[in-house]
């Protein structure tokens, strides 16, 4: 089943009631944005920026919004980078179902260590995360312990810039496509 963002967006409005009193809406990244984002990221976690240097490209999203009550939705527009110049642009869009309450934005940058995991998200008209390249999350602990001499996974995806408040657990999909211009 495809959800339109727009649809993730008043279902989570919906469902969040009163938590989201107002219209929940993931602003267009222009590239500015979405390069200081990244910056952002290599200024809180270092590491991010040795990966930065050995990837073939760089998807930043500088903000996504979520929001839910027991049924949630997040969006956002993102910038993709390769050799450090724009490269497209991608939207992620995720349904959620579980034991969740509240609204959130945050920022998203995956990094792509390969260039079949690249081929992927271009070709494939539609990346569902958990089908395709394998992804790693990488938390603040994570990356301070790995190294690029170990690095072995397609893709490492670094969530950061946490705003608002969302409590809870639930089942998630994130599906990532090309935004036409």
């Amino acid at each position: 089943m495809i959800l339109s963002r727009r649809f993730l967006l008043s279902l989570a409005s919906l469902s969040a009631g009163g938590l989201a009193a107002t219209s929940v809406q993931a602003a267009t990244p222009t590239d500015e944005s979405a390069l200081s984002a990244l910056h952002a990221l290599y200024r809180s976690q270092p590491k991010a920026e040795e990966l930065g240097r050995r990837a073939f490209a760089i998807l930043v999203f500088p903000e996504i919004v979520k929001a839910g009550f027991v049924v949630g939705g997040q969006t956002g527009d993102g910038v993709l980078f390769v050799g450090g110049k724009p490269a497209g642009r991608y939207n992620i869009s995720a349904a959620s179902y579980g034991l969740q309450a509240g609204v959130e934005s945050f920022s998203y940058a995956l990094f792509f260590m390969t260039e079949s995991s690249l081929k992927y998200l271009r070709d494939s008209g539609g990346w569902s995360v958990g089908s395709g390249p394998s992804v790693v999350v990488v938390d603040k602990g994570m990356a301070s312990d790995f190294n690029t001499t170990t690095l072995t996974q397609d893709v490492y995806a670094f969530p950061f810039g946490f705003s608002g408040l969302m409590a809870g657990i639930g089942l998630q999909g994130s599906k990532i496509t090309q935004i036409q211009p």
